[in-house]
């Protein structure tokens, strides 16, 4: 027998208003253009331009009250409930897009550079489509690391020719003559041994150089240079020629082209003046776009409002026009919304760094989490992590993402916290001093930095040293 029974739920659910907002937050100056070019032209009632009451106040005076837009439209006698979709736009609702890529410049790519190459040689059609398969197998960094089997069964599927390794190697040597030297290698030892047999062979140093990469490459990459020293029977002198040589070398050849990376430019959010001893935070001028809801849209709603009710299809222009209007006058209203908490919230940031940014040392961060920001601001942890995730501020002392300013806290002797940022400066400061034929080990660094007063842990500098990206002392050796 079945029972029925009466439950009751709690929900937490954004609106879609809640949903753009967050979108618009999100996203950086660089991309907020492109959005608002989308909404104006989806949303006929959506137009550039500066409202009438926009001269009274100024961006960011105070918030837009909700109730400014309501008085003068007032359909909900004639528009059932069900007709009204609510605020909708490109883009509501959940996505697994979450970000966009930035809009950035791009320049001509590695592959074209290499195709264009491939046209210089004598080849048939045969051979120029596997040349071709070759080239759109190589990656930004201008190897190949795709088998030569693949690339063999990928020209039997997509090109129907049937061929073999040595073929494709044979195609494959002549690239790897291409420009930049070392392209199409498929393992580094490869890609350096391509770049020194384009250099002197006469010279012994060169000579050396392409034995050790042969011979001794094991030894070479762990920095046993002792080992090698005494296989080959070098002088202190030779050896340091050679691995000079080799350590000049490329390791990225497809970098020099640029791969199929593009070019990116860093538009900042906000711009610090230091007026005076006095710091004043604006945003960039692109962050305050003029928007405006269209009149010959309100005079048309007007002429709607004042004819019959009653008739269907008016009732259906009506509700088309008010979805318009109140998308639009969202959207003006989700973009002022933006500005204030952006400023808000990079305000509150330069309060609590406001050391670190009357004069641009390191050492002067103070520790700072996300929710300090939120609790200062009176805002959620996630609105300011949005902010923070996506955004940059223009400073005297250069361009910083605004997640470079938090950081955890590390307690010194005194008892004071420091941020984790002062001590990785510290750290960085130590290995760029050490001398490389001895570098420090993390134990020496540990002890070097708990002998200047902050505590902490071997595995703390490892892990803030692999953060630096800075190699362990056997890698950081030098001759």
């Amino acid at each position: 027998m079945q029972k029925l029974g009466l439950t009751q739920t709690l929900q937490q659910k954004l609106s879609p208003q809640q949903i753009q907002f967050i979108k618009l937050l999100q996203i950086p100056t660089a991309e907020l253009d492109s959005r608002i070019e989308e909404e104006l032209e989806i949303n006929p009632a959506l137009e550039e331009g500066r409202e009438e009451y926009d001269e009274e106040r100024e961006y960011g005076d105070d918030e837009p009250e909700k109730d400014d837009y309501d008085d003068d439209i007032n359909v909900e006698d004639y528009i059932r409930d069900d007709d009204i979709s609510g605020y909708k736009m490109q883009g509501d609702g959940p996505s697994d897009e979450e970000e966009r890529e930035i809009p950035i410049v791009s320049h001509s790519t590695l592959n074209d550079s290499l195709i264009a190459q491939l046209g210089y040689l004598r080849l048939d059609e045969r051979q120029n489509v596997i040349g071709h398969q070759i080239i759109g197998s190589i990656d930004q960094d201008g190897y190949l690391r795709r088998e030569l089997e693949n690339i063999v069964n990928d020209l039997a599927f997509s090109a129907n020719i049937m061929t073999s390794e040595e073929e494709v190697e044979e195609i494959l040597f002549k690239i790897q003559d291409f420009d930049p030297a070392g392209i199409a290698a498929r393992n580094l030892r490869e890609c350096l041994l391509l770049q020194l047999e384009r250099k002197d062979q006469a010279l012994p140093e060169v000579q050396r150089a392409i034995i050790i990469l042969q011979d001794h490459f094991e030894e070479f990459t762990k920095k046993h240079y002792d080992k090698i020293q005494k296989k080959m029977n070098l002088s202190d002198e030779d050896l340091k020629d050679a691995v000079t040589i080799i350590t000049r070398l490329n390791p990225k050849p497809g970098g020099v082209s640029g791969g199929d990376l593009k070019t990116q430019y860093v538009i900042p959010d906000f711009i610090l003046v230091n007026n005076s001893g006095k710091l004043e935070v604006s945003l960039n001028s692109r962050n305050a776009p003029e928007l405006r809801v269209s009149q010959s849209y309100q005079e048309m709603f007007e002429t709607y409002d004042k004819s019959s009710k009653t008739d269907k299809k008016l009732k259906e222009a009506v509700s088309f026009v008010k979805q318009k209007l109140d998308s639009a006058r969202w959207f003006i209203d989700a973009i002022r919304q933006r500005q204030l908490t952006l400023l808000k919230t990079m305000e509150a940031i330069v309060r609590f760094q406001y050391d670190f940014f009357l004069e641009g040392d390191e050492s002067r961060l103070k520790p700072m989490i996300l929710k300090d920001i939120a609790n200062e601001i009176d805002m959620d942890i996630s609105t300011v992590s949005r902010v923070a995730n996506s955004k940059a501020v223009q400073t005297e002392f250069g361009i910083y993402p605004l997640k470079y300013f938090f950081s955890e806290g590390i307690a010194t002797d005194s008892g004071e916290d420091v941020s984790s940022r002062e001590v990785k400066h510290i750290l960085k400061t130590l290995i760029d001093a050490e001398d490389k034929r001895k570098p420090y080990s993390d134990e020496k660094l540990e002890k070097l930095l708990n002998d200047k007063g902050y505590t902490i842990a071997r595995r703390t500098v490892a892990k803030y040293r692999e953060q630096l990206n800075i190699p362990v002392a056997r890698l950081r050796k030098e001759l």
